[in-house]
């Protein structure tokens, strides 16, 4: 696929609306595609961290382990999601969730420590870079945080409710 090609398709995808065209054209400068089939993984919980993913179609679950249960999914990523964020972070150093395709997948891959690279050169792509990442991990808070209270709730309370 031509940059011309990656990068009209990431215009199309809110995270990365509002981007400059130098913007885009550095991060097709380090974006990759991959297809991904049903049942395969991009990787697994601590993994070390390549890059940072977006889901431009298909369909992909995020997994942890949980000992005596296995593997559990905790999200399902759909098109124009981002996930691997943990990879731009500065101080993780391993995947802290699996991700494996549910259906067959198209992702483009952002290296994450050219991206790091690119953050701290230009700070007002770092700034924009870090803020969608904010928004990110915020949303994943918010349902990890549902799911704790739907796996915690005492069902005699809420009947009492």
């Amino acid at each position: 696929m031509a940059d011309r090609e990656l990068i009209a398709l990431l215009k199309k995808i809110p995270w990365f609306e509002s981007l400059s065209q130098e913007y885009l054209e550095r991060m097709v400068g380090i974006a990759v595609l991959r297809q991904v089939r049903a049942g395969e993984a991009l990787f697994r919980e601590g993994d070390k961290e390549d890059y940072l993913y977006v889901v431009l179609e298909g369909r992909i679950a995020l997994e942890i382990f949980v000992p005596h249960k296995g593997k559990v999914r905790i999200n399902t990523c759909e098109q124009h999601e981002v996930f691997g964020w943990s990879s731009v972070t500065p101080v993780v150093h391993q995947r802290t969730a699996g991700a494996t395709a549910v259906i067959d997948s198209t992702v483009v891959g952002l290296d994450a420590e050219k991206l790091r690279q690119l953050c701290d050169e230009d700070h007002d792509l770092g700034y924009r870079v870090m803020r969608r990442l904010a928004n990110v991990v915020a949303s994943r808070l918010l349902v990890t945080r549902l799911q704790l209270l739907d796996m915690f709730a005492d069902p005699e309370e809420m009947k009492n409710a």
